[in-house]
């Protein structure tokens, strides 16, 4: 097993350059070495290094730390697709986040990459039939990190989550892959019913800060949601929507708006 994981991680670019970015940290500010080193340098992989992260922030007297690790090792090693897209947010988030100047900053210290991958693995267990085990993990995200995921929902790779703070995505929804939201979004439902209630995010999609999406709805590829809109109706792919409630004002402004990251558009006035 060593040997297998010395060759995945020769041919891990982005593992490798976490490691390469670890060490020239500790250089940098050697007060923070045990830090990395317990974090980073004593693991062989991503992967390992996510389930020690993991199970250190979400860890409490309910659930101790090692308990937690053999919970995310069982996901990672039963699910190799959390690897993968772990490593698609990782460069989502230093593509895109102008304060990501390194790969390791959202292993270290972004709670919205955090709780992204602890949500992955809550979702691993929801889909394995643990759903009691489930929802004790979305409790502890949502203490921790301050963002209250249920652990139905279903999120792509790629995803970007600014900031992190308030984010609630509801059960029935899907998120597609290379998307980016602001704080304070909400992917919720519109009433009491039970069944396919939250809306449905396609590819490369921007949502502002503060912007709430509510109901069964959804919202077309590459379009943009203006920071503290109401969106209560389908977005057609493409279009930029704001206002309370939201409506088309104008076209995408681009191809990829998720990873522009332009939250502007023409003033009609």
């Amino acid at each position: 097993m060593p040997e297998t994981q010395s060759k995945i991680a020769s041919i891990d670019p982005v593992w490798t350059r976490i490691v390469e970015e670890a060490e020239q940290a500790i250089k940098d500010e050697p007060l923070l070495g045990g830090l990395i080193h317990s974090t980073i340098l004593h693991h062989g992989s991503l992967e390992r290094a996510l389930t020690y992260r993991m199970a250190m922030k979400l860890s409490s007297p309910e659930m101790s730390e090692q308990l937690l690790r053999e919970i995310a090792d069982e996901a990672y090693a039963s699910e190799p697709s959390l690897g993968e897209s772990a490593r698609a947010d990782i460069v989502a988030v230093y593509d895109r986040d102008p304060a990501c100047l390194r790969y390791i900053q959202p292993l270290l210290f972004f709670k919205g990459f955090q709780a992204i991958q602890s949500y992955r693995v809550a979702h691993w267990l929801w889909n394995s039939g643990r759903k009691d085990l489930a929802y004790f993990l979305q409790m502890r995200i949502s203490e921790q990190f301050g963002l209250d995921v249920h652990p139905a929902a279903r999120i792509g790779r790629g995803i970007m989550i600014d900031h992190a703070h308030s984010i609630v995505i509801g059960e029935t929804a899907v998120v597609g892959d290379n998307v980016s939201m602001l704080h304070s979004v909400t992917l919720g439902g519109t009433g009491k019913e039970e069944e396919d209630r939250h809306p449905k995010i396609g590819n490369g999609v921007l949502i502002g800060a503060g912007a709430k999406v509510l109901g069964n709805i959804k919202v077309g590829d590459c379009s943009r949601i203006a920071a503290g809109s109401v969106v209560l109706h389908e977005v057609p792919p493409c279009k930029t929507v704001a206002g309370v409630p939201a409506r088309i004002v104008g076209e995408a402004g681009c191809s990829q708006p998720a990873l522009s990251m332009d939250h502007s558009f023409p003033s009609n006035g």
